[in-house]
């Protein structure tokens, strides 16, 4: 048997950091069109590929040699790999029959605020769950994107948000509430992330993005203020005086997405843009709290600040900041003028690795195709 498998990257839309830096509030996020890809197989052994721009030498393993050694080599792919195999009693009786090889190539730019690094981690989970056969009730999608989570932050290091774990596997445009996630718990003591699709209810909206070409790596941005939130917010549990700096932060952060639901709900894209706004001013503001000199990232103020005086109506990043990708919601038709704006704005500060394109939600997401 033979898998071909896509998901899509994701943008958070309002409300981050919420979903890394927090863990216990809300974001509105969104599955776009710029996909990664796998292709999975039956083989003797384990054998991992990566392909395109960041292409890495194979490496083989014997099915004895589980769990397999994270060197800094498809140390996604193998932690995946080893993630299930530790949990999953039906993988590990499987296994025992045939390996899987695995071969993995993205279109979604390295380091551009886009949870690129997720998607290699859940497109292994996925396949090795339709290859194997796996039971899809005990290994659903649910779980799915939390064991990702784990094998990120728990196995590799890689502080990041929840939404990266979630939103690809489930596509659309969605409001996801992490209550109860903060201190991010075994599997099993903490609720799942409530997903609740909104894209049915609402239109397509105007969006550009940009890659800006500046790369960042977002674990060391929630790296930095997630242990900061979460001293904080221990003090403030402890004592319950005043408002500490980064509870007022992610709260502000909060309550732009439940606030943005509304208003996309009520067809409202000014007031929408606003709060698009406002989201950014907080993250720029608390990433100057942690140490980040220059905010959310030069690139991304610069890029941010030229849509809104060209007549976008709201503007922020979508990711950690520092580097990465921002969009902008624009006037309905008003996207092609946003993009030759930011075109020329590359130009001139001599960003020639910025991507620019109109961002489109994708309404499907993880894709399986079987040959």
């Amino acid at each position: 048997m033979r898998l071909n498998l896509s998901l899509p990257a994701r943008v958070n839309i309002l409300g981050n950091p919420a979903d890394g830096c927090e863990g216990d509030f809300a974001t509105l996020s969104a599955a776009v069109e710029i996909r990664a890809h796998a292709v999975i197989e039956v083989a003797d052994d384990f054998i991992f590929e990566q392909a395109g721009a960041d292409a890495a030498p194979a490496q083989t393993f014997f099915r004895r040699d589980l769990p397999l050694p994270l060197d800094g080599r498809h140390d996604l792919l193998k932690g995946a790999v080893n993630r299930l195999h530790s949990f999953s009693p039906e993988f590990r009786g499987k296994v025992e029959k045939h390996g899987v090889r695995i071969r993995v190539w993205s279109d979604v730019p390295r380091q551009s605020g886009l949870g690129g690094s997720s998607l290699f981690v859940l497109l292994t989970l996925a396949g090795l769950r339709a290859l194997y056969g796996l039971d899809r009730h005990r290994h659903n999608d649910y779980l799915l994107a939390e064991l990702t989570q784990r094998v990120e932050c728990h196995d590799l290091g890689i502080t990041g948000g929840y939404a990266d774990r979630y939103v690809p596997l489930f596509g659309g445009l969605a409001y996801l509430d992490y209550r109860g996630k903060l201190h991010q718990k075994g599997i099993g003591d903490e609720p799942y992330v409530t997903y609740e699709r909104l894209d049915g209810c609402v239109p397509d909206l105007p969006l550009v993005a940009v890659t800006t070409g500046v790369r960042h790596n977002s674990s060391d941005v929630h790296g930095r203020m997630r242990p900061r939130y979460l001293e904080e917010h221990a003090a403030w549990q402890a004592r319950r005086g005043q408002t500490p700096p980064m509870i007022g932060f992610m709260t502000g952060a909060w309550e732009t997405a439940w606030r943005g639901k509304i208003a996309l709900l009520e067809g409202d894209l000014k007031t929408f843009g606003a709060l698009l706004n406002e989201n950014h001013r907080l993250v720029d503001a608390m990433m100057r709290y942690c140490g980040f000199e220059d905010g959310a990232g030069w690139a991304n103020n610069l890029f941010i600040e030229s849509a809104l005086q060209s007549g976008a109506l709201g503007a922020k990043l979508t990711g950690a900041g520092g580097g990465g990708s921002v969009f902008a919601l624009t006037e309905p038709g008003q996207e092609g003028q946003l993009m030759q704006v930011w075109s020329e704005v590359a130009a001139k500060h001599g960003l020639k690795d910025a991507l620019i394109y109109r961002l489109e939600i994708s309404h499907q997401g993880l894709v399986i195709q079987r040959e």
